[in-house]
């Protein structure tokens, strides 16, 4: 396969700048035959237009949503590079804490913005956090930087001092005041995340209650996702992709709730990418979900099986990009192709703040 295959019209109209407010006013596709049925403006092949707030109507009691409890931290640092030959300008983005600190030493890979202005051995000061030491350079401007702090009062600095890590898709000069709270999911509890599970978004306290109702339960998994989701695909070839590895956790308890959810008859709804590629990598041929403690780099494309989930609640996504290659290999290139012209054609808005889809997985 190529990564052209991939490609679609987008107009840079249709991504989102701002999230919908409240937040389960946000439109809902409902891509699937199975989906979507008795309620709003069904359109036809297998397509419904609904509102997020509709999903308690579209889901069956039994069924079970999979969530990702991450936290995102503010990981985007504006400082100065210090160094023999002169100093300059540095916008870094922290995307994976890494091993080998000390408890006074806290290492972490980022990408920097320009990258080509450092060499291991320069020093990085940012406002209003202790000073970082470039430990190594990789390519694509990645560099392995290494503060001078323990975990725990490095992440206490980054809240007083770090922005939001929006998507360079959002046009604006940095995150502003609300983003805090509205790059954030009411549910978020495992700090560690560098880009939000955005699917998650949309979820409030109100619809929780509806859900609750409507005997639809639901269970949390953790996936700190990484800066790497946002970089595009540079390789001709999906082959030739490779992905940034993430950390993440399903527990004992929540597997067995999974699999006995799943045995009982209701389905499994993945909310978000970011939750579905964590249970593919932990669920075995059979489809049973076994408990994960580690890191994945899996990448879900057309061909790949998935096993885990029988829904799929996601944003929309970009042309040629990992995410919708992975929507592709739920839902069907040709199905998803048409749902997005649809989404295009009918003002749906994309991205981290935009609108949403629940698609059903392609038997």
């Amino acid at each position: 396969m190529r990564v052209d295959d991939f490609d679609f019209a987008l107009p840079k109209d249709r991504i989102a700048q701002a999230p919908a407010r409240p937040r389960d006013s946000a439109r809902l596709l409902c891509v699937g035959d199975g989906v979507g049925d008795g309620v709003g403006d069904g359109v036809g092949g297998g397509l419904a237009d609904r509102t997020v707030r509709d999903l308690p109507a579209l889901l069956r009691p039994g069924d079970l949503l999979v969530m990702n409890d991450t936290k995102v931290i503010p990981a985007r640092l504006r400082g100065v590079r210090s160094a023999a030959r002169g100093e300059a300008g540095i916008e870094l983005t922290l995307h994976r804490q890494m091993p080998g600190g000390s408890g006074a030493e806290t290492r972490w890979l980022a990408f920097a913005r320009p990258g080509k202005r450092l060499k291991p051995g320069d020093t990085v000061r940012c406002p209003g956090l202790p000073e970082a030491t470039v430990v190594e350079k990789r390519t694509g401007g990645e560099v392995l930087l290494a503060f001078e702090a323990g975990a725990a009062a490095l992440l206490e600095a980054l809240d007083a001092a770090g922005e939001m890590p929006l998507p360079p898709y959002i046009a604006r000069a940095g995150a502003c005041r609300d983003d805090r709270d509205d790059y954030q999911t009411v549910y978020a509890r495992a700090r560690g995340a560098v880009a939000a599970p955005t699917a998650g978004l949309h979820f409030t306290e109100d619809l929780f209650g509806a859900l609750d109702r409507r005997g639809v339960d639901r269970a949390f998994v953790t996936l700190h996702v990484g800066a790497g989701t946002f970089l595009p695909v540079k390789a001709a070839r999906v082959a030739d992709h490779r992905m940034h590895a993430e950390t993440g956790t399903v527990s004992a308890a929540t597997a067995q709730r999974i699999n006995d959810a799943r045995a009982a008859g209701g389905r499994i709804v993945a909310v978000g990418t970011t939750s579905l590629r964590l249970l593919e990598s932990c669920t075995d041929g059979s489809g049973r979900v076994r408990p994960f403690v580690g890191e994945t780099d899996i990448f879900i494309v057309p061909g790949s099986p998935v096993r885990s989930a029988d829904l799929l609640l996601t944003n929309f996504h970009l042309p040629r990009s990992t995410l919708f290659m992975l929507v592709c290999a739920f839902a069907g290139t040709a199905r998803m192709k048409a749902a997005y012209a649809h989404a295009v054609e009918r003002g749906y808005r994309f991205y981290s703040y935009g609108d949403a889809c629940l698609l059903e997985r392609e038997k």
